[in-house]
């Protein structure tokens, strides 16, 4: 008895060994991998920040100084500023809605547990989701002025391509977090792939929808607004032309007009979503 309870103890004591090593490897990997990435973001600040800045041109008189231009609002180009911001409007508008109905298809094929033919459409709708997430807006507005030229037209069809990403990767992942309970009972019931999409999918992510596609009306608002870049009219053909002529007042009178459009935004999407959900 003594022996057995001998071995036991060693036994115990060897695999108390192996977790205390076992501990201290996790714990020296650890800390190898804090250190690494501490070296590498030393290294950014040092390479971006520090030596890649004119610090010399840096001051506190000369931020004040350019901080006055842009304060000195010019209230004269407030009235032209009133179509330009009814077409951003329209644009975000559109490309949003836009955006939403290819956004759909995608979001069926991106979701695991509705993918029609499995793993296969499910690979080709995350592809999709990170190709129009990864590619910036301006870069699809070239693309889109070198098919259909200059103007709106190009700007909504480079935002709506860019807003399929973040709506379609929203309701994939809001369908595969759905309660399967209520799916399972309109099957029990002899539902069809459609009614269980409509009665049992729609209902539960409809609040993350709604949520989401109003998010995404206000990003691209802002996105509008660098649409002028590429000819595509709105505050940000706007905001262009006042940068191209250095009049801060100006630049300062279009933000203004765009904090305005995104504040009433806000306050109407608060309601709309009180509305509806």
């Amino acid at each position: 008895m003594a022996y057995g309870a001998s071995a036991t103890l060693i036994s115990y004591q060897g695999q108390i060994d192996k977790i205390a090593q076992w501990r201290n490897r996790s714990r020296l990997i650890r800390y190898s991998i804090i250190f690494f990435i501490s070296l590498l973001i030393l290294w950014s600040v040092e390479a971006i920040l520090i030596g890649d800045t004119d610090w010399s041109r840096m001051s506190m008189a000369t931020t004040l100084k350019t901080a006055k231009k842009f304060l000195a609002i010019d209230y004269k180009i407030i009235p032209d500023l009133i179509v330009p911001a009814f077409e951003t409007v329209l644009m975000a508008t559109m490309a949003t809605f836009l955006g939403l109905i290819l956004a759909i298809p995608v979001a069926w094929l991106g979701a695991a547990n509705i993918s029609p033919l499995g793993k296969f459409t499910f690979y080709i709708g995350r592809f999709l989701m990170t190709l129009s997430r990864s590619v910036h807006e301006i870069v699809w507005g070239l693309i889109f002025v070198s098919v259909v030229g200059l103007g709106a037209m190009a700007g909504i069809l480079a935002m709506a391509i860019r807003s399929i990403g973040f709506i379609s990767k929203t309701i994939a992942e809001a369908i595969e977090d759905v309660n399967k309970g209520q799916i399972e009972a309109i099957k029990a019931v002899g539902g069809n792939r459609f009614q269980i999409l409509i009665y049992a999918v729609v209902p539960q992510i409809l609040p993350v929808l709604i949520a989401n596609i109003i998010f995404e009306w206000d990003v691209n608002i802002r996105r509008s607004t660098i649409m002028g870049l590429v000819g595509a009219g709105g505050l940000g053909l706007a905001l262009f032309r006042q940068m191209a002529a250095y009049n801060y007042g100006g630049i300062a009178s279009v933000i203004v007009v765009i904090l305005i459009i995104i504040a009433v935004g806000e306050v109407a999407s608060y309601y709309a979503r009180k509305a509806v959900i």
